[in-house]
């Protein structure tokens, strides 16, 4: 997998977070939102205002990508 460089955001209030429906009611999930950009952003459901991983749309796609060939 390549590594590539961060995605340049805006504040993470500005973004419309949402859930997978394979998400528990224990609050044990990953929160995802599109970024501007077309990348994605990541952070913890129980900690929103903690960490957030910015991923480029070339970064998710290729994280994705050795997702689904078992490379990861």
């Amino acid at each position: 997998m390549k590594n590539l460089e961060a995605d340049k955001v805006s504040p993470v209030e500005d973004l419309s977070w949402y859930k997978s429906s394979y998400s528990t009611a224990q609050s044990n999930c990953v929160e995802a939102a599109l970024l501007p950009s077309g990348g994605m952003a990541l952070r913890d459901s129980k900690n929103p205002e903690g960490t957030v991983l910015h991923f480029t749309g070339e970064a998710w796609t290729a994280f994705q990508e050795a997702l689904r060939a078992g490379e990861l």
